[in-house]
């Protein structure tokens, strides 16, 4: 029987720095500070060379969707440098702020639509050890945190005073505001079935073959993984449910006055926060960080001690270089299934027509938190009545380091010191003796003996 997959030390990537490049056995503050830069710069060329990747890769898809060949000039046969391109023609624009519109909302929304997206990734791990800060509600942060992106494009609507990017916003308020709630429920249904909210605890617990993801446990989470990419579509704002900025009807709805740099901030937040919905639905339903084939699980086993495997975790029992490589090829498998989330959710933008917005909201109310309530009832009765599954997942095996330490500490004080006299081997707050002398008790008070429940003067 091969060691668990998990590692409760912990190795991270300020550790491996520590270790390996500066020869220091524990981080300072100084590591912290180096790590939490690199993480930031990481995290941000995610989005802004995401965002140059993924507008060159829309119009290349939206120019086959539509039998043409999209961009071919700039950058060689496949136009690979026309979005850099455009992004140097957009910094040459004019920094332009309309008569009618409130100067300092104007100028600021596209920052804070573009920060709400950038800092939900401060909680979304890549893999084992490779997240910017580890927290134990990391699926609530997330979510939480992504949800701010709304006030971004509602102050952009309000500052333009222009009616067209009012109406923009408003239907932007209503549409994140409905469909945040089958895609929570959505959310909750992984969440209880791991038992945990810590994103990094949910993607090791799927580790192996790929029937162990969350998304084969049964039939209603496979139904919950689409009503949650559907909401996800929704809720980043497109296509068919774009109505905030529908050229058709609003000219360019909450951004139509504006040009330039902060024009692509609005997109630059838009391909982000698609990346990350991406990601966390991979994390949630489609292993995470962990390949189809457990190719991480053979290299950790072919380089693990013997000695070591049965004593603690895996990743405890082989070389720390070993464990980066590992890490590595968890990211690369995490940013893939991302990248195809992103890449179905422009398959899905230029093969369905626009909806109305009655039409957007009937989808939500309608069908959405319908579906998304049976399902969450079906998946947490069939994980009550433990009825077979495609998963080996066990939702006791794995706990976050902090619950750990606390059953560790816990069992500590709970051991009886036989050398000690026996009233000092009680604690105060759990005992009714205290300093060697029984505790009064009051006259109604109800004592528990032998199990039962006596009531005094009976």
């Amino acid at each position: 029987m091969r060691g668990s997959l998990v590692s409760t030390g912990a190795s991270t990537v300020t550790e491996f720095i520590s270790q390996n490049i500066f020869g220091l056995d524990d981080p300072n503050w100084f590591m912290y500070l180096l790590c939490g830069v690199i993480a930031a710069v990481l995290v941000l060329h995610v989005i802004a060379v995401g965002a140059l990747f993924f507008i060159w890769a829309e119009r290349k898809i939206a120019g086959r969707i539509q039998d043409r060949l999209g961009p071919t000039r700039v950058g060689g046969k496949f136009g690979w440098l026309q979005t850099l391109a455009d992004g140097v023609k957009l910094i040459a624009k004019e920094d332009f702020v309309p008569r009618d519109a409130d100067a300092p909302l104007f100028k600021v929304a596209p920052y804070i639509a573009f920060a709400a997206s950038f800092a939900a990734f401060l909680a979304l791990p890549f893999a084992d050890g490779a997240v910017a800060h580890q927290v134990n509600t990391a699926v609530f942060f997330v979510l939480a945190v992504l949800g701010l992106e709304v006030f971004g494009v509602i102050l952009a609507g309000y500052a333009s005073g222009s009616k067209w990017s009012l109406f923009g916003a408003m239907r932007e308020a209503a549409q994140v505001v409905s469909y945040e709630v089958p895609l929570g429920m959505c959310v909750v249904i992984p969440v209880f079935v791991a038992g945990t909210m810590n994103l990094t605890t949910i993607g090791e617990m799927q580790a192996g073959w790929f029937n162990n993801w969350l998304v084969f446990h049964d039939p209603f989470t496979f139904i919950a993984a689409i009503v949650y990419f559907t909401c996800a579509t929704a809720s980043v704002n497109r296509a068919p449910f774009d109505l905030a900025e529908a050229e058709s009807e609003l000219v360019a709805g909450f951004h139509t006055e504006y040009s330039g740099l902060r024009w692509s901030f609005f997109f630059m937040a838009e391909y982000g926060s698609m990346f990350l919905v991406s990601a966390l639905a991979s994390i949630l339903f489609f292993g995470g960080w962990h390949p189809p084939i457990p190719i991480d699980i053979w290299i950790l086993e072919a380089f693990a001690d013997p000695d070591l495997v049965a004593a603690g975790p895996l990743k405890d029992a082989v070389p720390s270089l070993v464990t980066f490589l590992v890490m590595l090829i968890g990211i690369a498998t995490l940013v893939a299934k991302s990248v195809i989330g992103v890449i179905v959710m422009m398959w899905v933008r230029w093969t369905f027509p626009r909806l109305r917005i009655d039409q957007v909201m009937a989808t939500c109310l309608k069908y959405c938190v319908p579906i998304a309530a049976v399902c969450f009832v079906g998946s947490m009765t069939w994980e009550t009545l433990d009825l077979p599954s495609m998963n080996t997942i066990n939702r006791y095996e794995v706990h976050e380091d902090w619950s750990e330490d606390l059953a560790v500490s816990t069992a500590g004080q709970d051991e009886v010191d036989p050398d000690l006299p026996e009233d000092e081997n009680y604690d105060d707050e759990s005992s009714d003796v205290m300093d060697g002398e029984e505790a009064p008790i009051e006259e109604d008070s109800v004592a528990v003996q032998n199990g039962l429940l006596l009531q005094e003067g009976e």
